[in-house]
């Protein structure tokens, strides 16, 4: 599997320093990518669970021993990871995962002259300006005309819910990263109220990220099955209230159009705080909704914003279909580390 990108003029190897290991990681999966050369797309793309790996440095270890099994002995000499967790100190910890490291002993165990972190939100929105048709769907409300421009938000919802934002400047793109997943969640009618009040008495801080993501689901699933009068003692997982949503059970299809409705109105803020004129839907869940989502209130409650509906109702909104966009994002921030 290939991934197109921009590719950094020059010879190959050289300042550039390939080849280059380009990894996603996130809470259930990592995924991991390789650049050969100046302008050449992401190749031998590989999915690899995080609990089956010990490390990162086991999972990437485990990848380039594959990948010398199909002839590309060569060990990278930059890497690019972006991962799902705030990018602060030396000392890693991923926020959905078991996986902790230090940075400079990553790099020297992998033997690399350069190790690039970014959050994984990060490298999805350095994606955006070069995403194709083929690697998104329209969302009802205004189409996108044109290439993408000024400032735009992406938000995804996967195994936690990632936010993020690129911003056109006449030096090209800039990342805008941050940990907006987890701002406190605010309800817009008695019935949300209802859900946030129960969910409380789990966690004292309801956060976007505890109803908006794999592991949030269940959250959600439980306090709309509390409030409609049907409590359940089998806590479901986010796979099986999906599975039985699409199978016609009540509650969990409450769950879905209630997942939607919140994440519409979650999206509008995200939109309104950075003045985004695009919006993207990433992650893992939404693609598998179907015809659900684009029937959800969610376009309706993104609008939802009272004085400020009519500002909103010109924004467009993409759902990213292609789910490994972030590994040309981290290709992306390294050629720009290079340059």
């Amino acid at each position: 599997m290939t991934i197109s990108r921009t590719g950094v003029s020059g010879s190959r190897g050289g300042a550039a320093g390939y080849p280059w290991l380009v990894a996603d990681i996130g809470g259930s999966n990592a995924r991991f990518g390789w650049v050969d050369g100046p302008g050449r797309p992401v190749e031998h793309v590989r999915k690899l669970p995080v609990p089956r790996y010990e490390s990162l440095h086991a999972a990437a270890e485990a990848y380039l021993a594959e990948l010398a099994g199909l002839g590309v002995s060569a060990r990278p000499r930059r890497a690019s990871l972006a991962l799902a967790t705030a990018i602060k100190s030396d000392r890693i910890e991923l926020t959905n995962s078991h996986w902790t490291f230090s940075r400079s002993k990553l790099q020297a165990d992998l033997g690399l002259d350069e190790l690039r972190l970014l959050n994984d939100f990060e490298a999805l929105a350095l994606s955006l300006p070069g995403l194709t048709s083929e690697q998104t769907a329209a969302v009802p409300g205004p189409a996108l005309a044109g290439k993408p421009h000024g400032t735009l938000a992406v938000i995804g919802p996967g195994t936690g819910l990632g936010v993020g934002g690129v911003i056109e400047t006449s030096g090209g793109w800039v990342a805008l990263p941050g940990e907006g997943g987890h701002m406190t969640l605010a309800p817009t009618n008695d019935y949300e109220s209802e859900l946030l009040a129960v969910a409380r008495r789990e966690f004292p801080h309801v956060s976007a990220e505890r109803f908006l993501s794999g592991i949030g689901l269940p959250t959600l699933h439980a306090t709309v099955a509390t409030v409609e009068g049907q409590p359940s003692a089998q806590r479901l997982t986010a796979e099986q209230m999906l599975e039985r949503a699409q199978a016609g059970d009540a509650i969990c299809a409450k769950t879905v159009e209630q997942f939607c409705a919140f994440l519409g109105s979650f999206a509008g803020s995200v939109a309104l705080a950075l003045g985004a004129t695009t919006v993207y839907i990433g992650g893992g869940i939404v693609p598998r909704l179907g015809d659900r989502f684009f029937e959800s209130p969610f376009r309706a409650r993104f609008e939802a914003k009272g004085r400020f509906a009519s500002y909103l109702g010109a924004v467009p909104c993409v759902l990213i279909t292609d789910t490994l966009t972030a590994l040309a994002g981290a290709a992306f921030a390294l050629e720009q580390s290079v340059r």
